[in-house]
């Protein structure tokens, strides 16, 4: 799937670097907790957080995590999408809930790359 077939799914604003639209993403992740994105995240991931800091940028970046969805309707400060756009990293936008979106990408096809 996608970052651009990720955005239209979850009805997402692209934020910055949608040159990046076409990247593949394999698995996704869903947590506000960047300690357990360390712990369980495989690389070419799609990050779904509500936590909207500069944390959650450098996170993506040591994990090969190729693009972050900001829900709840959360938006990054400029800050943020400078980090972001000079790690190329597209950082999205949507106004579902954390289950909802996991649920929707799950519905899609999408699945998680940890091993419980």
């Amino acid at each position: 799937m996608t970052i651009r077939e990720i955005a239209k799914i979850l009805d997402a604003e692209i934020i910055c670097c949608e040159e990046n639209a076409e990247l593949e993403v394999h698995t996704a992740c869903g947590s506000d907790m960047m300690s357990d994105v360390l712990a369980y995240v495989k690389n070419q991931s799609v990050l779904l957080t509500g936590l909207c800091n500069p944390q959650v940028i450098r996170t993506a970046e040591m994990m090969d995590i190729i693009c972050i969805v900001f829900v709840r309707g959360k938006r990054p400060d400029e800050a943020m999408i400078e980090l972001a756009v000079e790690r190329g990293i597209p950082l999205l936008s949507t106004g579902h809930r954390m289950f909802n979106t996991c649920g929707l990408l799950y519905d899609n096809g999408l699945r998680g790359g940890g091993d419980f």
